[in-house]
């Protein structure tokens, strides 16, 4: 429990402090001995920032993941049903509720003027949760933009319509030439590129992923830095200020010693004086007797 908690929190925040609070839930969990919930936790990813704005949407609108369930679950009886109106139908409906949850999702994360390449991935991933139930499941903690990788758009109507026409038969002709058979190596070696060039996307996306998080690890670094170095300014003027009102108060006492030093030396002028006629009026004393 302490797990799906732990990490509902992890995947709740911006994912600049995405990293700093996965150490902090590791070791915490390894404090009270959950090393299954510490090793969980560690191989979390951080999100990008399209399924961050994804998974804050389901956070600040509770009805959104049973509304894409909704929508999904009406979409595939359409089309069971080759119901090529209630397809349009719900197919306008589903445009209609991800044009909302994009909005709320942008709200919630304070994004006010998204690029459009997010906007495409934050859109892409809520049409991919309403044809895939695996993506649908993983709202709220997703990791990076989905997208439906299924035999077209999921919910299009141009494939389902009104039966057609009966065909007026006409006089049949001389059969077609029937298309050459596809040479198998060429085929082969088309699969091949297809297989390569999906493993370099793969590659192409864990290095993103990894480069997101890398960036966003400098980013809280740089953070803490500037926090101390402002600390740092603010400790250096408070010893400025510190310094200004001793060297003020230094140059009084120096000149309150100087006036002290002058009142001595009057003071034992006069003390001088006054001995020297004692010492006269004794003398003339003593010749008088």
């Amino acid at each position: 429990m302490n797990t799906e908690k732990d990490l509902d929190r992890l995947y709740g925040v911006d994912p600049a402090e995405f990293t700093e609070l996965r150490k902090e839930l590791v070791a915490e969990a390894k404090k009270r001995g959950d090393r299954d919930a510490a090793r969980t936790i560690g191989a979390a990813r951080r999100p990008t920032t399209a399924a961050w704005v994804v998974n804050a949407l389901v956070r600040a609108d509770g009805t959104a993941t049973t509304r894409l369930d909704e929508i999904s679950q009406q979409l595939r009886a359409a089309h069971a049903a080759m119901d090529g109106a209630k397809i349009r139908e719900l197919s306008a409906a589903q445009r209609k509720l991800v044009d909302e949850l994009v909005r709320t999702g942008f709200a919630a994360t304070g994004v006010s003027r998204p690029s459009a390449a997010l906007r495409d991935d934050v859109v892409g991933t809520l049409q991919a949760a309403v044809a895939d139930p695996d993506v649908a499941a993983r709202l709220g903690r997703l990791e990076k933009a989905e997208r439906w990788s299924g035999f077209g758009e999921f919910g299009s109507v141009t494939a389902v319509g009104p039966a057609p026409k009966a065909k007026v038969k006409v006089k049949a002709g001389p059969p077609p030439t029937p298309p050459p058979a596809p040479d198998e190596r060429q085929v082969d070696a088309a699969r091949d590129r297809i297989e390569t060039a999906r493993r370099d996307v793969r590659t192409a996306e864990q290095a993103t992923a990894t480069a997101d998080e890398t960036l966003a690890d400098r980013a809280a670094a740089l953070a803490t830095a500037r926090r101390r170095y402002e600390k740092v300014l603010e400790t250096l003027s408070a010893a400025e200020r510190t310094l200004s009102l001793a060297d003020a108060d230094h140059a009084e006492a120096e000149q309150a010693s100087q006036a002290a030093s002058t009142a001595l030396h009057a003071a034992s002028s006069v003390l001088a004086d006054a001995e020297e006629d004692l010492r006269r009026l004794a003398a003339s004393d003593d010749d008088g007797s």
